[in-house]
């Protein structure tokens, strides 16, 4: 069945227009007369046009039938006498609406660009109805008809590699290879050679000529993520490839011509590394000529709803398990939660709770205890500190980081500080928690102070008032003395827990209030047995 863009017949003029204007994009056009739904069309409806009456019943019909047959994007038109004719839009969910008297060409460019966005949906599985994500995907579908070099910048897990294919595959390239380079996996001993290719006996080891991933790409595009972990005799040569579209075989003499579109990626800040030296200036350049910045997860905590869905579904097919459901309040937590590692850390949780499922809904105590009582400490980092000139102390400038914040000795003594604050507010949160969901009595792990007052001011701690003094032989006591740390406490706190258990790691996390997994990873941090 053929792909057709849907026009409504409520106004008859624009309606004829409109079928002109999109007919001469290269787009079949179905009108509906009054009395039809969208299943009369003859074809697979892909754009929905509803050429007036919004406020009317008939509207509100065909955007539900269009909702039916999946995610077809709608536009509207409005009569020059709805001052409010855009809010009538939105609440029906009509993607785009449009002021009569309209421009037939502009209506149809940019449903021609809704059309590509879900085609781009279907085609990548990018995942996203925030204002974020519509950004981003209609950045790709601008940019994904010209040649020009992109760099995508974004946090690991936030689905650079899916942005870049689907700038392939709605490119005219789409039906030339694609090849994904991770850099940063790669050995610089070996970076030259796989990119460029090297001739027969150009080093120990070269017994035949081998063509680099360049060269196999020719036509077609090459996305090379991690960029900013290339080394700089790399960069010399790539940067020669993207001005002059040449370069030669490692130990070869001749000159290769190629023609590729190269998109690069990185979760690093190229900026600061040209000003460390890290990385050219000129390459920089070169290839930023566009850009496209993804967003992290806990930046659009909307579309995380739509993540889970669509994962369920995925993971329940793949490895044929009947999934019974997330209970809402721990949708609430998985919504919450800032997800340091993006999309991939959810999909990854998202499986392991679909092959593991108990047989019931999964409620907010199947979550991992990392994720149900995190408390962003991502987002709670301290703030750079301003750019300013370097003071100076008897003519000698103080040597500072190429951002003009503090000197990186310093830079670890405040972010170690601060971990050690957010460790022990951890701690404690999740002693309360545990307390709480236990009404006996509980004494372990107790904390008494001793020696002065403790902790830095400078973490901004106050230690708890101690506790009432126990009998020598109470066990399950941690006492802080001056000059322990806080893994010193932490191990000591572990240690009695373990001992109180009787060796029982369940025992053990449960009393403190943590998972099991965190509880194996300080076991083996500490060197602690069992």
């Amino acid at each position: 069945m053929a792909d057709v863009v849907v026009i409504t017949t409520d106004d008859l003029e624009p309606a004829v227009r409109l079928r002109g204007a999109f007919e001469q994009a290269g787009m079949r056009v179905e009108l509906l007369a009054a009395g039809e739904s969208v299943a009369d069309a003859l074809g697979e409806p892909i754009l929905l046009v509803i050429t007036g009456g919004l406020r009317e019943r008939r509207a509100r019909q065909m955007v539900a039938q269009a909702r039916e047959r999946g995610r077809v994007p709608i536009i509207g038109l409005t009569e020059p006498t709805e001052p409010s004719g855009r809010e009538v839009c939105r609440q029906l969910g009509i993607s785009e609406c449009f002021g009569k008297p309209i421009d037939p060409e502009e209506v149809a460019l940019v449903g021609r660009r809704l059309v590509q966005r879900e085609e781009l949906r279907e085609i990548t599985g990018i995942v996203g109805d925030t204002e974020e994500m519509e950004g981003v995907l209609e950045r790709i579908v601008q940019i994904a008809p010209v040649n020009s070099t992109v760099l995508i910048l974004g946090e690991s897990g936030t689905g650079k590699e899916l942005v870049a294919r689907g700038i392939h595959a709605l490119s005219p390239r789409r039906h030339r290879p694609f090849i994904a380079v991770n850099v940063a996996a790669l050995p610089e001993t070996l970076l030259e050679s796989e990119l460029f290719g090297h001739e027969k006996g150009a080093f120990t080891g070269a017994s035949s000529l081998r063509k680099g991933f360049f060269e196999l790409a020719n036509g077609g595009t090459i996305f090379l993520d991690e960029i900013g972990e290339m080394p700089l005799s790399t960069q010399t040569k790539l940067l020669r490839v993207l001005e002059e579209r040449e370069f030669r075989r490692v130990g070869g003499e001749d000159l290769l011509r190629v023609d590729v579109r190269v998109l690069a990626a990185t979760n690093r800040d190229l900026r600061e590394q040209v000003q460390t030296g890290q990385f050219r200036r000129d390459l920089y350049h070169r290839l930023n000529v566009l850009r496209i910045d993804l967003p992290a997860l806990r930046e659009r905590r909307a579309d995380v709803t739509r993540l889970i869905d669509r994962f369920i579904r995925e993971f329940s097919a793949e490895h044929d398990r009947p999934f019974m459901g997330i209970d809402p309040e721990a949708v609430r937590v998985l919504a919450e939660y800032d997800w340091p590692g993006n999309v991939r850390e959810l999909r990854n949780l998202i499986e392991s709770m679909v092959v593991l499922a108990p047989g019931r809904v999964i409620r907010p105590e199947d979550i991992p205890a990392d994720v149900r009582y995190s408390r962003g400490n991502r987002a709670l980092m301290p703030v750079p500190m301003p750019r300013q000139a370097p003071a100076t102390a008897a003519g000698v400038p103080v040597q500072a980081n190429g951002n003009g914040g503090p000197p990186p000795e310093l830079e670890f003594i405040f972010r170690t500080m601060f971990d050690m604050r957010m460790d022990l507010d951890d701690l404690r949160r999740e002693f309360e928690i545990y307390k709480q969901r236990h009404r006996e009595p509980v004494t372990l792990p107790g904390v008494a102070i001793g020696g002065g007052a403790g902790m830095p001011a400078a973490l901004g701690w106050a230690p708890a008032p101690p506790p009432e003094p126990e009998p020598p032989e109470e066990r399950g006591v941690v006492v802080f003395r001056p000059g322990m740390t806080m893994q010193d406490l932490e191990r000591e706190a572990i240690g009695a827990a373990l001992r109180e258990a009787r060796g029982n790691r369940r025992r053990a996390a449960e009393m403190l209030g943590i998972g099991e997994r965190t509880l194996y990873r300080k076991l083996k941090e500490y060197h602690l047995e069992a």
